[in-house]
C-alpha cells in the first residue's frame, strides 16, 4: 500500500470533501424545507394538500436515490431543464431525503398534545399561528436526533451522485484509483473522511438535543 498518494492527490480529495459537505448541507437544509412544507400540507384541514402532501412522499420515499439522479440528470434536459451536475444531484438529494425529512415532522407534532392546540384554537389563533407558537418549538425537542440521522443518510446517500459524474468524494476517489491502482489507500481515506463527518454530526445533533431539552424541561 502505497499512502503517498494521498498526498500526491490531496489538493483533488480536499475538492472531493468540500463537493460532498456542500452536497450533504445543502440536500439537507433544502429537505428541510421540503420535508416541513409537506407535513404541513399532510396535517392541513383542506383535503387536496393531505392529499397531494402524502402521495409526494410515497412517490419520493420508495423511488431509490440512484434513479432519481438519473432520471433528473437525464430528463430535465429533454423537458427543456438545463441544470450543473452539481444541482441536479442536489436536487434528487432533497426530493429523495425531504419525504423521510416529512414524516419524521409529522411524527413530532403528532407527539404534541392535542388539548394544547385545541386550546390554542379556542382563543382565535389560526392554523399557522397553532404550528408557529404552540406546535413546532414543541416538536423540535422530539425530533432532533431522528433529523440527525437523517442528515447522516443525506451525506451517505451523496455518495450516488458519483455515478452521475459529479466530483465529489467517491467520485475522486474512483479516479484516483484508476490512475494508481491503490484501491486499498484511497477508499479507507474516504471511508474514513465519512466517518469522520457522519461523527460530527452525531456529536452535534447529540448536543442540540440534550440543550433543547433542557430549555423545554424534558431532559431525562
Amino acid at each position: 500500500m502505497n499512502f503517498a498518494v494521498v498526498g500526491q492527490y490531496w489538493g483533488l480529495i480536499a475538492h472531493g470533501i468540500g463537493i460532498t459537505v456542500a452536497l450533504g448541507v445543502l440536500g439537507f437544509l433544502g429537505a428541510m424545507v421540503l420535508g416541513t412544507l409537506m407535513a404541513v400540507f399532510r396535517i392541513s384541514p383542506i383535503p387536496p394538500l393531505r392529499i397531494l402532501g402524502a402521495i409526494c412522499v410515497e412517490v419520493f420515499r420508495n423511488i431509490p436515490l440512484l434513479s432519481l439522479l438519473i432520471l433528473i440528470v437525464f430528463g430535465l434536459p429533454d423537458a427543456g431543464v438545463s441544470l450543473s451536475l452539481f444541482w441536479s444531484a442536489v436536487a434528487a438529494i432533497v426530493l429523495a431525503s425531504g419525504a423521510f425529512v416529512c414524516e419524521t415532522v409529522r411524527s413530532g407534532i403528532n407527539a404534541v398534545g392535542f388539548g394544547q392546540i385545541e386550546a390554542s384554537r379556542a382563543i382565535g389563533m389560526s392554523f399557522g399561528q397553532v404550528l408557529r407558537h404552540v406546535v413546532l418549538p414543541q416538536a423540535l425537542a422530539t425530533m432532533v436526533q431522528p433529523l440527525t440521522n437523517v442528515f447522516i443518510g443525506t451525506v451517505l446517500g451523496s455518495s450516488l451522485a458519483a455515478a452521475v459524474g459529479v466530483a465529489e468524494l467517491t467520485n475522486v476517489t474512483q479516479q484516483i484509483n484508476l490512475l494508481t491502482a491503490e484501491a486499498v489507500v484511497t477508499f479507507l481515506l474516504a471511508g474514513l473522511v465519512y466517518l469522520a463527518v457522519c461523527l460530527l454530526i452525531g456529536a452535534g445533533g447529540g448536543w442540540l438535543d440534550r440543550r433543547l431539552r433542557l430549555v423545554t424541561g424534558t431532559a431525562s
